[in-house]
């Protein structure tokens, strides 16, 4: 018997555990070579975890088990054969369809029964727990295997809050577990906030003449490139532009070191299916216009197809954010780690602003970056905002050395 042992690849450098997100097969399922059959999460990432051969398979690690990279997490065993799956096996449990009145139906009938009391069920460290908190199992929601209460739930389990409930509505609740990405997610965000000495200044910006730009061309951009002209690639443009110009915003911490980098590898923040992703753009001051829209929409589809890699989020030195997407007009965002700074863009609105001493109505949005204050100061930190304004309020003359269509390669 050929039996393969799969093992959890590392899904990148130093990361040295994952967890199994989701089966994707069941124990016992025939599995082909290279179907996906779990999705594990890393600290960076999720991804998907492919079977290496053909056959039956076995698992070896429940969902939401933490396992080491090299750890044996299910067998294949390549020798069984693949289900037929054919029709000419169906005369054969015809005569046994006659027999309805003998079938195990009540046996069936009884499972459910099962699993209610398996949900209900606290293991003996969650007992001893909800003992001490004098909280009923019934009053608590597992999230373990077929809903069977675990020391987490337990420990996270508050006693009923004294007094009737109100009368009508809806009073249930339900604890999930923070996937690994998510936790890291939340252990980096919080050092962010107490590690760094973290301000954020503000613009806003006039985008009359990048509308004005789009409107023009973004047709015959289209056609011939077979991509959108969007808004990211002139503010990526107008980044690497600031950060040639204000070079200690892009750097970061390293001890007692300040870092600085020659290049310009911008993060772009992507909403995916689980969650936000910060792929990133290598040498992006070195991309045209339509080679920043090209590689934004490659990355972002492999975000939203769960196809990212690890290495594709790795690295970058200033980082992008859009929360106008979503509707945002103004936030402090939070700076990227080990990154120095982050802009954050917002939506755009027509305010009454005045131009030449007349009021008119213009599309303008709100700019924010949030810096680290200990190797930027607030001199660099505004200057840098505003080169990035006047890069958007003119980007013919300072993004597109006033050439619109070669800027454009049209």
């Amino acid at each position: 018997m050929s039996i393969l042992e799969m093992k959890v690849p590392s899904p990148g450098e130093s990361i040295t555990e994952v967890e199994i997100a989701t089966w994707l097969v069941q124990d016992g399922d025939y599995v082909e070579k290279d179907q996906p059959i779990a999705e594990v999460d890393s600290d960076k990432a999720t991804l998907e975890l492919p079977a290496e051969q053909s056959g039956i398979i076995t698992l070896k690690a429940e969902e939401g088990e933490v396992v080491q990279v090299g750890q044996v997490v299910c067998l294949i065993d390549m020798d069984a054969a693949k289900p037929a799956g054919s029709t000419a096996e169906a005369p054969k449990e015809e005569p046994k369809a006659e027999v309805k009145k003998e079938e195990p139906a009540p046996v069936k009938a009884e499972a459910p029964k099962v699993e209610t009391y398996a949900a209900q069920t606290p293991s003996p460290a969650a007992k001893k727990i909800l003992d001490e908190k004098g909280i009923a199992p019934s009053q608590v929601t597992g999230s373990g295997r077929d809903g069977r209460i675990t020391k987490d739930d337990a420990v996270t389990a508050s006693v009923p809050a004294m007094g009737s409930a109100p009368a009508g509505g809806n009073r249930g609740q339900s604890t999930t577990k923070l996937s690994v990405l998510r936790r890291k997610i939340a252990a980096r965000l919080v050092s962010v906030k107490n590690e760094t000495a973290m301000l954020t200044t503000f613009n806003e910006v006039d985008m009359s003449e990048i509308f004005r730009i789009r409107k023009q061309y973004k047709e015959e951009f289209a056609a011939k490139h077979g991509i959108g002209l969007g808004f990211m690639s002139f503010f990526t443009k107008a980044v690497t532009r600031a950060l040639k110009l204000y070079p200690d915003v892009n750097a970061s911490i390293d001890g007692d070191f300040k870092i600085n980098y020659d290049f310009a590898d911008i993060s772009i923040a992507v909403s995916g299916p689980k969650g936000l992703m910060v792929p990133v753009l290598r040498n992006a001051e070195n991309m045209t216009l339509r080679g920043v829209e090209a590689n934004i929409k490659d990355l972002a589809t492999k975000v939203r197809d769960g196809k990212i890699s690890v290495d594709e989020m790795t690295g970058g030195t200033f980082t992008i954010t859009n929360g106008g997407t979503f509707g945002s007009m103004l936030s402090t965002p939070i700076i990227n780690p080990p990154q120095s700074a982050i802009l954050g863009m917002h939506n755009i609105i027509q305010r009454p602003v005045a131009v030449d001493g007349q009021v008119v109505i213009r599309p303008m949005m709100y700019v924010a970056m949030s810096y680290d204050h200990r190797i930027i100061d607030g001199k660099e930190s505004v200057g840098f905002l505003v080169a990035v304004k006047e890069a958007i309020d003119n980007p013919v003359e300072f993004l597109m050395d006033g050439d619109e269509r070669k800027a454009l390669e049209l």
